[in-house]
């Protein structure tokens, strides 16, 4: 027997015109709905506007009647209603006094909270002036931080800098758990990687938006930053981003944030170095690999702080990568 039919509100992911259709499964409902937008019915799907959750037969089957859909077409991703915040934003970024103005209108307008949090996040954003870089330019970003700091991305690079020194005081700081015997063995090593750190400047362009070419694993040019999800999977759950640069309460959440080591310091790489070093047996210990999982975006993922997991990684250094051929020039007695 044929499934009574249910009416959808349906759009596509690029524009806002929605149309109703009835449809009485997911089936029917998704090649109506490649026929009214005219994409292609394979590799198309469904999923709900709000949340960008993908439709199964199952779920659509819950849905009441009514409920606004999203149509997919091949390649094409929504993120739930921050695609369209997304969207406006770009449009109507050389307009930012005209599209706050009629923020501030639909607000007064609009009586669903959810929708007045998005309209009042919207405003908030736009008012600032998030491409401001220098402090006489955006005086209220800089507030209670030290005088030196003049520009936006000194102090960010500053910031990263300082998790960096952070990691390398731990890595020092370990040396009374290694062997009596290796610890001189081990201080090479860290006299090496604090060398190869400052002439890098301690990796401080991660965070800084106009080292691009640096900078663009973790952030957009316009300094977004989006969370890497958790060390057990690929994406951020919640779909979490932050722009440090648009006002000064982002630049302290993004404080919160945490670069995660994937395969943690503290349970695994520095114990194994310190390992590494005590048994090398006349074997060249491979600083530079440990270098990259301390410090490196090899090993590290920005992630939310809800996101980030102190429970037990259970992941180990490449076994294979802990010692190289000697070199004459770099020896470590």
């Amino acid at each position: 027997m044929a499934e009574p039919l249910r009416p959808f509100r349906l759009r596509g992911c690029g524009g806002p015109q929605k149309f109703g259709v009835a449809a009485g499964s997911l089936r029917g409902l998704l090649r109506k709905g490649c026929r009214l937008l005219q994409l292609p019915l394979a590799g198309s799907r469904l999923c709900l506007y709000e949340d960008g959750t993908e439709l199964t037969e199952s779920y659509f089957r819950a849905l009441p009647p009514q409920t606004e859909l999203v149509l997919l077409g091949p390649g094409e991703s929504w993120r739930g209603c921050a695609s369209d915040i997304e969207r406006l934003l770009a449009a109507f970024c050389s307009q930012q006094g005209a599209v706050v103005e009629a923020a501030r209108r639909l607000l007064t307008d609009e009586r669903a909270p959810h929708r007045q949090k998005l309209l009042a996040d919207l405003i908030h954003n736009l008012s600032e002036n998030i491409l401001a870089e220098d402090k006489e330019d955006d005086k209220k970003w800089f507030e209670g931080l030290e005088s030196r700091f003049k520009n936006k991305s000194s102090y960010l690079r500053h910031s990263c800098e300082s998790r960096m020194r952070g990691y390398m005081k731990e890595v020092s700081g370990f040396i009374s758990n290694v062997h009596p015997a290796a610890r001189d063995a081990y201080r090479g090593i860290i006299d090496l990687m604090a060398d190869k750190l400052k002439s890098v400047k301690y990796n401080g362009c991660y965070f800084d938006r106009r080292e691009e070419e640096e900078a663009a694993r973790l952030c957009t040019a316009e300094g977004w930053f989006s969370c890497q999800g958790p060390f057990d999977r690929d994406d951020c759950p919640c779909k979490h981003s932050i722009n440090p640069y648009s006002n000064r309460e982002s630049r302290i959440l993004f404080s919160t944030w945490n670069l995660d080591h994937i395969i943690e310091k503290k349970r695994a790489v520095v114990p194994e170095l310190a390992e590494a070093v005590k048994t090398r047996d006349g074997r060249e210990v491979n600083w530079e690999y440990f270098y990259q999982l301390l410090f490196t975006l090899d090993n590290l993922k920005l992630v939310h702080i809800a996101c980030h997991k102190k429970t037990n990684h259970n992941l180990s250094c490449d076994k294979t990568r802990i010692y190289r051929k000697r070199k004459q020039t770099s020896e470590i007695s």
